[in-house]
């Protein structure tokens, strides 16, 4: 890799600041949840420090709210390893969808950017890549604007949380579903992905209903990963 091809990817300011304020929106509720999460991890005996700390270094919604159903006064390490990889086992197959982007880019750049990436920034920068763009400042600046936002929200949480102590009856949790299903309907419109999303959705749902809870995210991304990686795409 010459050094030509990695700064041809590399975002510069300008698509790091715009890809920021395009994920500026959605941070606001990321703020939401952050405020759910504070206030339960309050409850459950953390102190603020720990709590900031946590969201800083392990930036995970999901799997932080899934830590705290396991946290007292002894944490069981293994299952709680096991919850958190069935959370995320989604960022595996984000990484390899960006791998063919990413892999331009210096270890530490790389390494640096798929640490503030989430399924907002991901989506967006994918349609990015797909309309032949650069999606390198939505991938960086967007992850960045919702890292920060969740730990603004996880601080505040700590003093105002019981403003919003269920964000779920308000219907806060549909608003990435929601965001992520108008990505999707947003992308490519062939027989091949509306395959690829059914089997994904189908498995994930069959999942859902028969196996251990959290084990329907990874069946749906590998069920949905493996037919993408069997049925490849057709090159013009």
């Amino acid at each position: 890799m010459t050094s030509n091809a990695a700064k041809a990817y590399e975002p510069d300011r300008h698509e790091i600041w715009s890809g920021f304020r395009q994920l500026l929106p959605i941070s606001l509720f990321v703020v939401v949840f952050g405020l759910a999460f504070g206030l339960a991890a309050t409850q459950s005996g953390l102190d603020g420090t720990s709590i900031v700390i946590m969201s800083t270094l392990v930036f995970a919604g999901a799997s932080q709210f899934a830590a705290l159903d396991l946290w007292g006064a002894q944490v069981p390490l293994i299952p709680l390893a096991i919850t958190v990889l069935a959370v995320n086992a989604r960022h595996l197959l984000m990484g390899a969808t960006l791998y063919p982007w990413l892999r331009h880019l210096p270890p530490a750049k790389r390494y640096g950017m798929m640490l503030v990436v989430t399924d907002a920034s991901w989506a967006m920068s994918m349609q990015a890549f797909a309309r032949g763009e650069s999606g390198m400042g939505l991938l960086f600046g967007g992850g960045i604007a919702l890292w920060l936002a969740w730990i603004l929200g996880s601080w505040l949480g700590l003093y105002f949380g019981n403003a919003i102590q269920d964000p779920v009856r308000l219907g806060l949790d549909m608003v990435m579903g929601c965001f992520m299903l108008a990505m999707a309907i947003g992308g490519q419109k062939n027989l091949r992905m509306f395959a690829i999303w059914t089997v994904a959705a189908g498995s994930s749902l069959l999942a859902c209903r028969y196996l251990p809870e959290n084990s329907h995210v990874v069946v749906g991304a590998l069920a949905g990963g493996l037919l993408g990686a069997i049925w490849m795409e057709k090159k013009p």
